[in-house]
């Protein structure tokens, strides 16, 4: 079976780790029996450069002319003094607007062999942690009315639709059907109304899946939560705001941003997968790059786009092995072990697992 993925290699590291997870990819394709026709496209600082704009018409067309995207990161200092309209980031809102993706699906699993790096108390870290976030992306406070009313006084709007709501809980039920059939949902319904139509429209979504566990919890609730019991959570569903906060505080307390991959979903298949981490100009072309949230984002696109889930799990499988054989990039080493991995050798470890 052949399959369409456009990449996007974009800024800083985003052409290192992109590279290390197309080697993975076709390492994987040749095992199972399959090949991946990938399609470059610019967005970022790079198509900048290249053609004054974040995101050229081109790259949004060859974009959706491919089964799945898989991005590098955009961004950097370089181009920081832009104006708003021509920042790298527009891309990823142009991306996510042009492709119709309203899920951010952000995992958080703390790897065996890197339970010394969480900061968690070691009996809380013991029990373990494998999470997923599906947090709300095109709606919420980030897109709604904004201004400033004088000189003293700003003022930024949440605002959800039931039909907003509605799509991404059914993105999270059937996402728990799959996995251990959990699902709580973090609002702020004793402060918010925009809260309260989201709790209320979640309850009723939550009788059409009864085999899946439901329960909702305050925001100030779930932060604690992630780190004093975060192995409770299975699914965690919230709204844009909530969910771009707390999934950073997950990603935090399993130890490394450099494993930490992300989806961002649609109403079909379709998917931007996309390492967690940032550009990391500071590190750029230097080798130091940790691939393996690269590396993981391509196991996600063959997870939820490709259909190809005993793929997807057979390079999570050897990421795991890589690790739990030593291999460390310099953001994992500690002190006074051996020399840290460059990008390359770290990609080669987990290679030799596949």
């Amino acid at each position: 079976m052949t399959y369409r993925i456009a990449l996007i290699k974009g800024d800083g590291i985003g052409p290192e780790v992109t590279k290390a997870a197309v080697a993975v990819l076709d390492k994987t394709a040749k095992l199972f029996d399959h090949s991946f026709i990938y399609k470059e496209a610019l967005a970022g600082g790079c198509a900048i450069d290249a053609v004054g704009e974040p995101l050229p018409a081109e790259s949004v067309r060859v974009c959706k002319s491919c089964d799945a995207v898989l991005l590098g990161a955009v961004g950097g200092p370089k181009w920081d003094n832009l104006p708003g309209r021509l920042r790298p980031e527009k891309a990823i809102l142009g991306l996510r607007s042009e492709l119709g993706l309203f899920a951010n699906l952000r995992p958080a699993a703390l790897q065996k062999a890197l339970k010394a790096f969480s900061p968690l108390r070691k009996d809380i870290a013991d029990k373990g942690i494998d999470l997923i976030f599906v947090r709300e992306l095109t709606g919420g406070i980030y897109f709604g009315e904004r201004g400033r009313t004088d000189e003293t006084t700003a003022f930024d709007t949440e605002s959800y639709s039931v039909t907003e709501i509605e799509r991404i809980g059914r993105k999270a039920f059937g996402l728990a059907v799959k996995r251990r059939k959990s699902v709580v949902s973090v609002d702020k319904a004793n402060v918010l109304e925009s809260s309260r139509l989201w709790r209320e429209t979640m309850h009723r979504i939550a009788k059409e899946y009864p085999q899946v566990l439901y329960s909702d919890m305050l925001v100030d609730n779930a932060a604690m939560q992630l780190v004093t019991n975060p192995s409770q959570f299975d699914v965690i569903v919230t709204s844009n705001l909530f969910g771009d906060i707390l999934s950073d505080e997950a990603a935090a307390v399993t130890g490394s941003i450099g494993l930490i991959p992300s989806a961002s979903l649609g109403e079909g298949t379709f998917g931007l997968y996309e390492p967690i981490h940032g550009s990391a100009p500071d590190i750029a072309g230097q080798g130091k790059a940790n691939p393996l949230a690269a590396i993981l984002s391509a196991a996600m696109l063959l997870r939820y786009s490709l259909s190809l889930a005993e793929e997807a799990a057979h390079i999570e499988s050897a990421v795991e092995k890589a690790l739990l054989s030593g291999a460390r990039t310099g953001d994992m080493a500690q002190s006074g072990a051996a020399a840290p991995l460059s990008t390359a050798q770290m990609t080669d470890a987990v290679l030799s697992f596949i």
